[in-house]
């Protein structure tokens, strides 16, 4: 167990480690219900592509109720200047709930990547001219008896298949967006943040 768990360390440090080369403009939409760490998701991406020396936007909304309503967050992660901010079809989705499927599936730019959990979806994507995984992050999360670990989960799957930061800027950015309190933290999240690569997969 211990061994499987190393190999997969190694191979999520040694993806993400690649992240830093070559041209990069990568736009996310990051998509689910208030309460699902969805916008920190989007901080804690953002803060990494920082510490990586890219230029970053980080653009939250809510819908109409923010209790129990949607929230996103686009996140542009790029080597040259970001022109603007408000963008309408992305590379990458991340969606957690139907009504963000809805809303979004049809903005991803073909041959781009959606990633969703399973818990939150009652009819699946069904484009096929994008690259679609699934990462149960929720029973994950659920099953480490840790529920808030999901984000990170879900974040750990997104650098697994889309390595846009390096994990080691992942946690960099971490000991930033989260108060020194709750430093102690962090061990839990970088964990989660294997889970993550673990257990995504293609649909």
């Amino acid at each position: 167990m211990d061994t499987n768990k190393k190999d997969s360390s190694q191979q999520l440090s040694s993806l993400t480690g690649g992240a830093g080369g070559g041209s990069l403009t990568e736009e996310i939409i990051i998509a689910g219900f208030g309460g699902q760490g969805v916008l920190s998701m989007g901080k804690i991406l953002a803060y990494s592509g920082l510490m990586e020396g890219k230029e970053v936007s980080w653009m939250p909304a809510y819908g109409p109720e923010q209790r129990g309503g949607t929230a996103n967050v686009t996140v542009i992660i790029s080597d040259e200047r970001i022109s603007s901010p408000i963008i309408s079809t992305y590379d990458t989705a991340i969606i957690l709930n139907q009504p963000s499927l809805e809303k979004f599936e049809s903005t991803i730019k073909p041959g781009g990547t959606l990633i969703y959990d399973g818990y939150g979806i009652i009819e699946p994507p069904k484009r096929t001219d994008i690259n679609i995984y699934e990462i149960s992050a929720m029973d994950a999360a659920a099953e480490s008896g840790n529920p808030k670990s999901f984000n990170m989960i879900v974040l750990g799957g997104l650098l697994k298949v889309r390595p846009i930061v390096t994990l080691e800027n992942v946690v960099k950015a971490l000991h930033k967006t989260l108060p020194e309190r709750h430093h102690n933290l962090i061990p839990a999240n970088e964990a989660a943040l294997h889970t993550g690569a673990e257990i995504i997969h293609k649909k």
